[in-house]
């Protein structure tokens, strides 16, 4: 479980390939405080420390987790948005987050307004998985690469944040431009609403 509070955007510093699965290894201030199967979010995606060294960890993602996330573009001295998992005693100080990508996103504008930005991101819509609460709404919650933000212009395919100054420098938002590609985690408050009022 994750809050969206990005708490440093590092650099990839190894990426290899084995069979359908592929190893990615960050360099972060933190590595001395992970441990061998903790997990971690990367672009929002949850995955276990499998190896670590003095100054790097390793994480393994998996077939399906390249498939509907944006991992598997990742190249060397890409910048990865990381959160360790949520502690319960702490306050929550984004949105409740998984760790579980819905699907990817393109970005197709920025557009900077006084020292700030607005993104908007479009994605395919579904509107039978609509129905079970993935869309986004009017001032509520999304997760993009691993960033808790509120919606504004919601659309059907598509919606925008604003960015202030300090999320734009501290998480990998500074690197997008349009047609880059996101990861998606819809608010799971609204996936059991959704599931809840499809039983009346």
């Amino acid at each position: 479980m994750f809050s969206g509070i990005i708490e440093e955007a590092a650099p990839i510093v190894g990426i290899k390939k084995e069979g359908s699965n592929v190893h990615l290894t960050m360099n972060c201030s933190f590595v001395d405080e992970l441990q061998i199967d903790q997990s971690v979010a990367h672009n929002g995606v949850c995955l276990t420390v499998v190896s670590k060294t003095a100054d790097t960890y390793t994480v393994t993602a998996i077939k399906e987790t390249l498939e509907c996330s944006n991992i598997g573009n990742i190249v060397l001295g890409d910048k990865v948005n990381l959160e360790r998992s949520l502690k319960m005693n702490g306050r929550l100080d984004g949105h409740i987050v998984q760790g579980h990508v819905d699907q990817r996103a393109t970005c197709t504008a920025i557009e900077e307004v006084g020292g700030s930005w607005y993104f908007t991101f479009e994605y395919a819509f579904d509107k039978e998985m609509a129905k079970k609460g993935y869309m986004t709404v009017e001032k509520g919650s999304v997760c993009v690469n691993g960033v808790s933000l509120t919606v504004c212009r919601s659309e059907n395919n598509s919606f925008q944040v604003a960015i202030i100054p300090y999320t734009y420098e501290f998480t990998n938002f500074h690197q997008f431009k349009p047609g880059s590609i996101v990861n998606l985690e819809f608010d799971i408050i609204g996936k059991y609403l959704s599931k809840m009022s499809s039983f009346q």
